[in-house]
């Protein structure tokens, strides 16, 4: 069974940084694409970052040049650097495989001062 698990949230200050982590487990995510979405108070989730296996990358407009997804295929993990936060990147932060209709429990990401 697939388990995904996010962790690395936390409130920070506008312009700070957080590095947050997701953790795979029951499956070997090597050869897959991975992303990062996220889910605001009131909104839709929406798909923020995707990494494929080769390491190709994508992002929303909104985070272009401020986040940067990558992976650690040996810990089995994806990782979301995320600088320069906004208080407009306040949202509860899931990572997943596109596609998949489960999710985790998210990680949290509050931009406040």
């Amino acid at each position: 069974q697939v388990r995904l698990v996010e962790s690395g949230g936390g409130l920070v200050q506008p312009g700070g940084s957080l590095r947050l982590s997701c953790a795979a487990s029951g499956t070997i995510i090597r050869f897959l694409v991975m992303a990062w979405y996220r889910q605001a108070p009131g909104k839709q989730r929406e798909l923020v970052a995707s990494i494929t296996s080769g390491g190709s990358t994508n992002y929303v407009d909104s985070v272009k040049g401020r986040f940067t997804i990558s992976r650690d295929n040996a810990k089995n993990t994806v990782y979301l650097q995320m600088n320069s936060l906004k208080a407009e990147d306040t949202a509860v932060y899931y990572c997943n495989i596109p596609g998949r209709d489960s999710w985790g429990q998210g990680t949290q990401v509050t931009v406040s001062s």
